[in-house]
């Protein structure tokens, strides 16, 4: 992709540009550091060494401790352990996941229905919210694990996690574990994952400047691992490390992580609010145009400033991403995992109209998303829009 793309690059929720200096300067450390971390010889004690490293500055990122960090190939299967972690228990019971959960999550949350497991839904609000008092309408006695995203990858919904928590923690229910999908959060949004009653969490590298095929799973506490071989990872997850990729990751969310210390990506964040604000402004002056979901601007601090949902009136989705694409303007038609299904299930759950989900894209943005890029996608969105209307 060249620097052009770049500029006019706003699908970030599916994949980020890479951060080339960092990338470049692991790649070079792990050429040099290429020994297996799990040998016991000065080559593999090396290699070791800097994947222990990455942990640590990992955890310090995150705001955890070094043992909570284990290292995966990316968010599905960060998503996965605490969801096959139940598999092999005698006792079943249920699992509930909040309605705009990631199929990562969703489509393997009902695989564990063949397993003797109960799964039932967490409806949202039409905002895209799930809330706490949701959540403990569906609890119940055996429940489990209950799965409820920090940010949503369609509309960008935040969704109040540690009140969920709170309320799981005060429910009675001891057995009750939470695992949050940071994979929109990290590096997006101020993130508290050290929250007590916060069982787990997952992390992916390429949507922050890192590389594909990388990512963390936080557990606050080890859970039985479903997946079995030499044992790296501290059982949890078996297979040689990414030294390469770990490595890289940490350097990523030491650099964009948005916390106290990190006075740079707190200024980005504050600076995208305010870019995003009045990109939203610009697409609701459009007459043809409709923001996703409709109430999204009278409560804008509860939805992540580096995504936006709109649809436009008598042009479907793929019409105005092909459009744009054309002119050299790169955005989806919402969740890339999800690109070639012609109706969002997240939507349906919004209760969105079903012309409005037909027509609907999603403009999402990173760190390095300029205002005047921002500027000009709004004018060539109107632009085309207008021929449409």
């Amino acid at each position: 992709m060249n620097q052009n793309d770049i500029y006019h690059y706003f699908d970030w929720a599916a994949t980020s540009p890479a951060d080339e200096d960092i990338l470049r300067t692991c790649l070079e450390q792990t050429i040099a550091v290429w020994g297996n971390p799990s040998s016991i010889h000065t080559v593999g004690k090396k290699a070791h060494e800097l994947l222990e490293q990455a942990r640590c500055t990992s955890a310090a990122a995150l705001g955890v401790a070094p043992d909570t960090v284990y290292f995966t190939s990316g968010g599905t299967e960060g998503n996965h352990i605490p969801l096959l972690s139940l598999i092999n228990r005698p006792k079943k019971g249920t699992v509930l996941i909040s309605a705009l959960e990631h199929p990562a999550v969703r489509m393997q949350a009902e695989s564990l229905i063949k397993c003797g497991w109960h799964v039932n839904t967490i409806p949202a609000t039409r905002d895209g919210f799930i809330t706490a008092e949701a959540v403990l309408s569906k609890l119940t006695d055996d429940t489990a694990l209950v799965c409820v995203m920090a940010v949503n990858n369609e509309m960008g919904a935040i969704q109040n996690i540690y009140a969920i928590a709170d309320a799981l923690e005060s429910s009675g229910n001891a057995r009750v574990k939470l695992h949050v999908d940071c994979v929109q959060a990290a590096g997006k949004i101020p993130l508290d994952i050290s929250h007590k009653a916060i069982a787990s969490a997952s992390f992916s590298a390429h949507k922050l400047c890192g590389p594909r095929g990388t990512g963390i799973a936080y557990l606050a506490h080890a859970v039985e691992p479903f997946l079995r071989g030499g044992g790296q990872e501290r059982n949890m997850r078996s297979g040689t490390e990414n030294v390469y990729g770990a490595l890289a990751f940490s350097k990523c969310l030491e650099r964009y992580c948005i916390t106290q210390k990190n006075t740079a990506a707190t200024s980005r964040f504050a600076l995208q609010k305010k870019l995003t604000k009045s990109f939203i402004e610009k697409l609701a002056a459009i007459h043809s145009c409709t923001v996703i979901p409709e109430t999204r601007t009278a409560h804008e601090d509860e939805y992540s400033p580096w995504i936006v949902q709109a649809a436009f009136k008598n042009m479907p989705g793929q019409v105005m991403l092909r459009a744009l694409d054309a002119e050299g303007f790169f955005i989806s038609t919402g969740s890339a995992c999800s690109s070639r299904r012609t109706d969002s299930r997240v939507l349906q759950e919004l209760h969105v109209r079903p012309e409005l989900r037909e027509n609907a894209v999603r403009f999402s943005f990173g760190p390095h998303t300029t205002e005047q890029a921002m500027q000009e996608l709004a004018e060539k969105t109107a632009e085309i829009a207008a021929q449409f209307a």
